[in-house]
């Protein structure tokens, strides 16, 4: 629904994404407050009039205002969403439940499914939010060239078509489009599962196998999100669109990537513990690859390159073993 211009909106989530969302929506003329977990980090963020650790050389506009006090940042809010990696979802949705006043809507740009449950996010937030409108914001997008202003299209999901509407107006800006969905299933597993597949294509291009083995990669691997997403009940042409193929493009060949430089990593000889450090952000790939591992066995769909990525990362497997596995498999036609 319309949220009016003076009702504050708040981004629970102060890292790259949370804060480049909080940019565009205060950019957009509305009151933002920034939350996050520790305390001392938004104190920071509030005197530096900037996220230097996540998001440097973006300054804030006027009307962001990070703010230590999660009541505080949720009071009169006539929108909340949720930045937070995926396996803190459910304790900040159970976390905010008590305060919340009103109808403020509740979206989240967190992409991910539960850890240990395999659940859809939006399974979790109507769980511990009943009654609430949700949406999910999904698509190709790095945080940084959203900060910048730079040309952006992503999906917004919702459970009713008005708080899509309304969710996509709050984002929309001359350079930021927002298409509408009724499918939370279809935009969420694209968005979880092209992690997976982000590090399959690091590692591949960091053994230096070339443009062609990326290309079947990103294309096998939308067959593999499909099945997927389709046995969940998700749509064929959501796949097809920004939350799906683009946002899975996007992550397979540019190096912003986290997921993608987990793999180059990787492919490098780097331990699962270095190359953490080296990125120094949250990689939700790794979440990604054990929950999608789960749950293709759990509804009997086959992930090929997904499963290898699960293995390299878990069994110990060798990078190169892994790409072997995947090219012996037995021949068959092309389709989903």
């Amino acid at each position: 629904m319309d949220r009016p211009a003076d009702k504050p909106i708040a981004v629970l989530g102060a890292g790259s994404w949370g804060t480049a969302l909080a940019i565009l929506l205060s950019g957009n003329g509305y009151p933002v407050r920034l939350w996050g977990h520790l305390r001392e980090e938004i104190e920071v963020l509030a005197r530096d009039r900037e996220n230097r650790q996540f998001l440097p050389g973006n300054p804030f506009p006027g009307s962001l205002q990070p703010e230590p006090d999660l009541q505080q940042a949720l009071s009169g809010a006539a929108e909340i969403l949720i930045v937070v990696p995926s396996h803190a979802f459910r304790q900040v949705t159970a976390t905010i439940a008590p305060h919340l006043q009103g109808e403020p809507g509740i979206a989240w740009a967190t992409k991910g499914f539960e850890p240990g449950t395999q659940r859809l996010l939006s399974e979790v937030a109507a769980e511990q939010l009943p009654g609430r409108d949700l949406a999910v914001i999904s698509g190709p997008t790095f945080a940084g060239e959203v900060a910048k202003g730079l040309p952006t299209a992503v999906t917004v999901a919702a459970t009713t078509r008005q708080h899509a509407e309304g969710a996509a107006n709050l984002l929309h800006a001359p350079w930021f489009r927002a298409y509408t969905s009724d499918d939370l299933v279809g935009v969420q597993v694209g968005g979880a599962s092209k992690n997976v597949l982000a590090i399959a294509a690091g590692i591949a291009d960091g053994l230096g196998f070339g443009a062609n083995t990326r290309a079947a990669l990103i294309t096998r691997g939308l067959t593999e999100i499909m099945r997927l997403g389709l046995s969940l009940g998700g749509k064929t042409e959501t796949f097809m669109g920004l939350a799906g193929l683009g946002d899975l493009v996007l992550t397979c060949t540019d190096d912003q990537s986290r997921n993608r430089r987990m793999g180059l990593a990787l492919a490098e000889g780097l331990s699962l513990d270095a190359a953490r450090e080296r990125i120094g952000q949250e990689v939700e790939g790794l979440h990604a690859a054990r929950e999608v591992y789960s749950l293709a066995r759990r509804q009997q769909v086959e992930m090929p390159i997904s499963e290898q990525v699960y293995r390299v990362l878990y069994d110990g497997l060798e990078p190169k073993a892994a790409v072997h596995n995947l090219l012996e498999r037995t021949q068959r036609a092309e389709g989903i």
